[in-house]
């Protein structure tokens, strides 16, 4: 015999993991239109209009352009030109797809309300900008403030209802560029770019004061070992140039996900 207690567990289950399979179709959305954004972007083409292959130009249909599977049906190959489809597309999909559902499950859903609902929305938006910044400099060297500017004055204002401080974001914000700005004008130029003064903008507009210490520490500890590591197996020398951009997101998201279990571990040490 089922109990009332037991219906109510199930409907709980079942909400739950259609949440997570929603923000998991969600990510493979918003991947799958990051890398027609970057495409477009780079290439000076309008960001309207139907998806193509960039090496027929044929149009694609849209049961060629679901992420993912479209890539597995196809054999990562366009349909009419038979050449193949970049890696980035359906890896980026995926890790989009699952970072959001990362996000999802970080949260306490039997509490869902509008704050909730803003909170992951303002942490999505932060996982797509971190996305793009990763691919987009990794590529380019090159940080595309239409972009980055739009998502940090969004972020900034979710943040703003989600009764965060205007004082500590802002803080955050100016701290993050001074610190950037003054490596800059330090290597003149050579070090860093001025792209990556406005990730630190959206770094410090995301994060606050004091969690964007976190992000900034991890960001320099994972772009030390990865140079370090480079250097060691000699893909790059101690002169090559590496973008700033991807490491700045890769510590932004650890700080996004363990920021404060980080902070608070330090603190308590003290």
């Amino acid at each position: 015999m089922i109990e009332v207690a037991d219906i109510y567990f199930f409907d709980i289950i079942n909400f739950m993991l259609s949440f997570y399979l929603l923000s998991f179709v969600i990510g493979l959305a918003f991947g799958s239109f990051l890398n027609c954004l970057i495409y477009r972007l780079y290439h000076k083409k309008t960001l309207f209009g139907r998806s193509f292959c960039p090496n027929c130009q044929h149009q694609i249909a849209w049961y060629d352009n679901i992420p993912i599977l479209s890539f597995i049906i196809l054999a990562g190959r366009c349909r009419f030109c038979r050449q193949k489809i970049s890696w980035q597309y359906p890896l980026v999909e995926l890790v989009t797809g699952l970072l959001f559902l990362a996000v999802a499950s970080q949260h306490q859903l039997l509490m869902i309300n509008y704050q909730l609902l803003v909170k992951i929305l303002r942490d999505w938006l932060m996982v797509f900008a971190l996305i793009f910044i990763f691919i987009y400099d990794l590529r380019y060297y090159i940080i595309e403030d239409t972009v980055l500017l739009p998502l940090a004055g969004l972020i900034f204002i979710l943040n703003l209802i989600l009764r965060i401080p205007i004082f500590n974001l802002l803080l955050a914000g100016v701290l993050a560029v001074i610190f950037f700005a003054l490596q800059y004008f330090a290597t003149k130029g050579q070090g860093i770019g001025l792209g990556d003064l406005r990730i630190g903008l959206l770094m410090g507009f995301y994060f606050g004061w004091p969690k964007i210490l976190v992000a900034l520490i991890l960001a320099y500890l994972v772009g030390a070992l990865v140079s370090l590591f480079l250097i060691i197996f000699k893909r790059k020398k101690w002169s090559s140039r590496v973008p700033l951009g991807p490491f700045l997101a890769i510590g932004s998201l650890i700080a996004l996900f363990f920021g404060q279990e980080i902070l608070n571990w330090y603190l308590s040490r003290f």
